[in-house]
């Protein structure tokens, strides 16, 4: 039996209303997949509305806490995991991610971004670009752009076409 893609999605702490619809919409398309959600944990911004989606559609989300605890969870993350690490944990995060999806956010999820990108884990942004960036291009084998979740899932699915390495 081959494991299931854990997608990681990170993103802000606090987002306006659309991006909140986005996360929710997006991680309800991971847990239809059979794929496995990942994000910080916490029940606030994009990570709660995305463990929201996935649970709606009876999906497996995993939270990697900052905290020392579980209070700050969300109650949508079925396996919260308290690492007491603070925004080292933002490592664990990327790590875990068989591929990232970076909702609008703050330094944490540029740094997330950034992580990501060093370990050669796909990205893939959703309603925003990182083409003004020096030295970043968008639209290669590990940088993506979409615009809605759905694209987000289409990017993903030719990602697991294109390479043994994401056949679940």
């Amino acid at each position: 039996m081959k494991r299931s893609l854990i997608i990681g999605i990170m993103g802000g702490g606090s987002a306006g209303p659309d991006d909140l619809d986005k996360a929710r919409r997006l991680g309800g398309l991971i847990a239809q997949n059979g794929w496995h959600l990942l994000n910080g944990g916490r029940d606030a911004g994009i990570m709660a509305a995305s463990a929201e989606g996935a649970a709606e559609k009876g999906g497996l989300t995993i939270g990697i806490l900052p905290d020392e605890s579980t209070r700050q969870a969300s109650p949508h993350i079925l396996i919260p995991i308290v690492t007491g690490m603070g925004n080292a944990r933002n490592c664990i995060n990327v790590l875990t991610s068989d591929v990232v999806v970076a909702c609008p956010g703050g330094p944490g999820t540029l740094s997330e971004i950034a992580l990501a990108l060093k370990n050669g884990k796909p990205v893939i942004t959703l309603g925003f670009s990182l083409k003004e960036i020096p030295g970043i291009f968008m639209d290669t084998s590990v940088l993506f752009a979409a615009h809605t979740p759905e694209e987000v899932i289409t990017i993903i699915n030719r990602l697991i076409a294109d390479s043994e390495v994401f056949r679940p």
